[in-house]
C-alpha cells in the first residue's frame, strides 16, 4: 500500500501548520522585535529572509477601527439598554396575545427601533462605513 507521508502537501492547497514551542522569555523578546508586526510574519521573515514567496492574503479584510470612541458609545448604550431582555418580554407578550396595542405601547416600540438605528449608525461610524457628520 503506498500512502502519502502525513506532511506532504503537493495536492492541498492549505499549507500544513508547523508548530515550535518557546519559553516565555524567547516569546517575549521575538514579540518585542516584531513591534506591530503580527509574530507568525516576524518569524517568517527572519527565518525566510528575500527567498519567501509572498502570502495570498484573505479576499475578506479587516478595517482597523476609525472611532474608538464611537464603538465605546455603543458599547455603554447596549450595555445600559437591557434590550434583548425587553425585546424578549415584547415577543413572550406577542406570542400569547397579551401584549394590548395602545398609544404607549406604540410609543415604547418606536423608542425601542429609534434606540436600535442610533446604535446601529454609532457601530457602523466606529467601523468606519459612515462618517460623523452623516
Amino acid at each position: 500500500m503506498n500512502t502519502p507521508p502525513l506532511n506532504s502537501n503537493k495536492n492541498n492547497k492549505i499549507p500544513t501548520p508547523f508548530s515550535l514551542r518557546l519559553t516565555f522569555e524567547e516569546r517575549a523578546a521575538l514579540e518585542q522585535e516584531a513591534g506591530d508586526e503580527p509574530l507568525g510574519a516576524y518569524i517568517r521573515k527572519k527565518l525566510l529572509g528575500n527567498k519567501r514567496k509572498p502570502r495570498r492574503r484573505r479576499s475578506r479584510t479587516r478595517k482597523p477601527l476609525k472611532d474608538e470612541k464611537a464603538l465605546g458609545e455603543l458599547l455603554g448604550k447596549l450595555g445600559e439598554s437591557r434590550l434583548a431582555s425587553n425585546v424578549n418580554q415584547l415577543a413572550k407578550a406577542a406570542n400569547s396575545g397579551s401584549l394590548p396595542v395602545t398609544p404607549d405601547t406604540e410609543k415604547a416600540l418606536q423608542t425601542a427601533c429609534d434606540d436600535v438605528r442610533a446604535m446601529r449608525m454609532l457601530l457602523m461610524q466606529a467601523l468606519g462605513y459612515y462618517s460623523s457628520e452623516v
